[in-house]
């Protein structure tokens, strides 16, 4: 099984992060949505985040920090997170208002609505990290 870890690991952290993005949106807006747990864009914590920053905390933990293993990791995790964070949060309000102006001219032929959620604000992507570091560490030990 420890050569599965680098698979195993970072998907399993990545579940309970959507497992506990679901439980902070249900407490939050006092409805359970079955959608949510399989929908990894937006919300607390980033998923994204979470599932690079554990592979990344793996690579750390048995190669070092001063491995290529690491280094390739670490770059490719700062690139997701910087998206997630920049450009998809972006969209996300640019699909806001196309949506609110779509909804003011009455346009419903043709128009599907635009998703919203799909990107992060900074503290979403810092707590996807700690959540990742933090996973990680406890599954590395509990089971490698």
């Amino acid at each position: 099984m420890e050569e599965y870890k680098y698979l195993l690991i970072p998907f399993i952290s990545v579940i309970i992060a959507q497992i506990i993005k679901t439980i902070i949106e249900t407490i939050s807006t006092k409805k359970f949505s079955l959608e949510r747990l399989f929908s990894g864009a937006g919300g607390m914590p980033s998923a994204h985040t979470v599932i690079v920053i554990s592979l990344t905390t793996l690579m750390y933990i048995d190669y070092g920090v001063s491995s290529a293993q690491f280094a390739i990791s670490l770059i490719f995790s700062l690139i997701v997170m910087y998206d997630a964070m920049g450009i998809r949060y972006e969209t996300g309000k640019q699909a806001e208002i196309i949506n609110e102006l779509a909804e003011k001219a009455h346009l419903k032929n043709g128009f599907e609505t635009l998703k919203e959620k799909i990107g992060h604000k900074p503290i979403e992507v810092l707590m996807g990290a700690i959540t990742g570091i933090i996973l990680t560490c406890i599954l590395h030990v509990a089971f490698f």
